[in-house]
């Protein structure tokens, strides 16, 4: 095993988890097509064993990167641990589902997969304008029962009512977090719409978000890892690359937190959807060559 071979790892995935941090999106929605389209673009010996394994990998790279934010959005108090706890109970089953799937999925089908989800969420990004809410709101305004107040390390006030999910939500989230099992990506780009569009400030939900996504990725991620090494061993897990991804994403989960609030978020929307856009095109490409080779 050669230990330098992905010793570029390590600012790309600061620069990686930096973002993810700062937009709610997941960390492996970005790694999983650099495992796929980059890494055979470099030479054989960097390609990984598999599609699950380039899935598996990201989903466990993601995992310390998100605890990682998670600990600067703590430090920062604009967690809210309620809200993300409404969103868990449907996310962790359904992306332990997702994850046991994958396994018996078509390579082809599965890249397919991700290229149609990132170009979905690519339109969602550009015509969908996240909303937050006035920090002065009314607590008469508080339809739902009751108003969240949250103050954070820096003494900035947020006043929101608490969104009830409902049963299309529910199902959302389901959806994103079975995806996020099968494909790496999903649940993140779920529950940040779903707060913002119902008044959450993008701080919060920003924050909100990190926490579902590091709890539903780590379910998923152990349960791709711990498939892949039932079947090919310990050493079916890439560890020469994860080692430098794992330290790059916890460098990255720090910064993106102490960004939030001074990069438009707007714009970072826009960002987000023109890579995706490349991203989910070229990923269609890759599976429609693969599906011809399998036919």
């Amino acid at each position: 095993m050669d230990l330098t071979l992905y010793w570029f790892m390590f600012p790309v995935a600061i620069c990686v988890a930096t973002s993810a941090m700062l937009s709610g999106i997941g960390g492996a929605a970005l790694f999983t097509p650099i495992f796929i389209l980059l890494f055979p673009l470099l030479g054989p010996e960097y390609v990984l064993g598999s599609t699950v394994a380039a899935i598996g990998t990201a989903l466990l790279t993601e995992t310390f990167g998100f605890t990682s934010g998670f600990i600067g959005y703590h430090l920062k108090r604009t967690i809210d641990f309620e809200l993300a706890k409404r969103f868990l109970v449907v996310s962790v089953p359904a992306a332990i589902v997702g994850a046991f799937l994958a396994h018996l999925i078509a390579d082809w089908l599965l890249i397919g997969g991700y290229a149609a989800l990132v170009l979905g969420l690519a339109v969602v990004h550009v015509f969908f304008e996240y909303e937050g809410v006035p920090t002065h709101m009314h607590p008469d305004a508080d339809i739902d029962g009751f108003l969240r107040i949250v103050i954070d390390s820096e003494g900035r006030e947020y006043r929101y009512r608490a969104p009830q999910q409902g049963p299309g939500g529910r199902m959302f989230t389901a959806v994103g977090a079975f995806l996020t099992g099968m494909v790496s990506v999903g649940i993140g780009e779920v529950i940040v719409p779903q707060l913002t569009k119902r008044g959450v400030p993008v701080a919060i939900a920003a924050a909100t978000s990190v926490a579902v996504v590091i709890v539903t990725a780590v379910c998923a991620s152990f349960t791709l890892i711990g498939q892949l090494i039932s079947e090919g061993g310990l050493e079916a897990v890439p560890w020469n690359l994860v080692m430098y991804t794992i330290p790059g994403v916890l460098i990255g989960g720090q910064i993106g937190p102490r960004l939030q609030g001074r990069i438009s978020h707007r714009s970072m929307e826009l960002a987000i959807a023109g890579l995706f856009v490349v991203l989910g095109l070229a990923m269609m490409l890759v599976a429609f060559q693969r599906l011809t080779l399998a036919g």
